[in-house]
């Protein structure tokens, strides 16, 4: 029987062609060329800019987030006037506010007038922008109108006097504090039993409670301060009877940030 021919393995081979010469590499190499480029351009910008502009930028390098938060300018070009919408928007809030608390207390000493009853008392009524809002003075005379020497409880018509005040502002959302004023007369003694800081006190007291008759809710009270003598009124004469006084606080609603106070209103 003649040899059968010897059967041999088949072999398939597979050539994979590539596709596209270097793949995607090029495009990490260009993605690199333009942020080199970009970077080369805001060095070349930032140079050609004043200080003012230079000190921002390396601000918002060193602390991105409280950049966003805290800068007040927007880098556009040499303009040095520009403000964040965000502050110029809290400033015209203030003025506005401010506005309203001035019309306030302008309302306040017109109704005042319009009574007879106070027209002794208007004379010493004091009314004014502050750093924390309108401030509204009760001045003592040497005819203790308000309180006589060495008292904390208020004549008759004063009480009626802030009661009314009370009653006007009880129409306003803002927080109210009541400050107690002294001369410098002191107490017998070394200053550790009553002193003037216990009379300021109640006076101030005796104020926010005929402020609390008049309709002032005490939910709106803030603060009551007795300051005795440490902020006179006239320090060239400490026993000066302008130096006894109430002061009433309209603060500001947000009272975080500040404008420059108005000059006082003229009654």
């Amino acid at each position: 029987m003649p040899d059968e021919p010897e059967q041999r393995p088949v072999i398939i081979k597979k050539i994979k062609k590539a596709h596209g010469g270097h793949g995607g590499a090029w495009k990490v190499a260009y993605a690199d060329f333009v942020t080199a480029m970009m970077a080369l351009f805001i060095v070349l910008w930032v140079m050609g800019q004043d200080q003012e502009v230079i000190e921002a930028v390396a601000s918002y390098f060193k602390d991105p987030i409280g950049f966003s938060s805290k800068s007040s300018q927007f880098l556009e070009g040499n303009n040095k006037n520009l403000v964040s919408p965000s502050v110029e928007d809290v400033k015209q809030s203030k003025e506005k506010e401010e506005q309203e608390l001035k019309d306030m207390g302008k309302e306040i000493i017109n109704e005042l007038k319009a009574d007879p009853a106070f027209k002794e008392l208007l004379d010493q009524i004091e009314v004014k922008m502050v750093k924390e809002g309108l401030r509204i003075e009760l001045i003592d005379t040497d005819k203790d109108l308000f309180f006589e020497i060495g008292t904390t409880k208020l004549n008759h018509k004063a009480e009626l006097f802030l009661e009314k005040i009370g009653k006007n502002l009880a129409k306003l959302p803002n927080k109210i504090v009541v400050e107690g004023h002294t001369d410098s007369r002191k107490y017998n003694g070394d200053g550790s039993g009553y002193s003037n800081f216990e009379l300021s006190t109640e006076r101030a007291n005796s104020a926010r409670r005929a402020l609390l008759l008049g309709g002032l809710p005490e939910a709106q009270f803030e603060e009551v301060r007795g300051y005795a003598d440490r902020i006179l009124k006239d320090k060239n004469d400490p026993y000066s009877s302008i130096n006894r006084r109430i002061s009433i606080i309209i603060k500001y609603v947000n009272n975080d940030e500040q404008v420059e106070p108005s000059p006082g209103i003229n009654n």
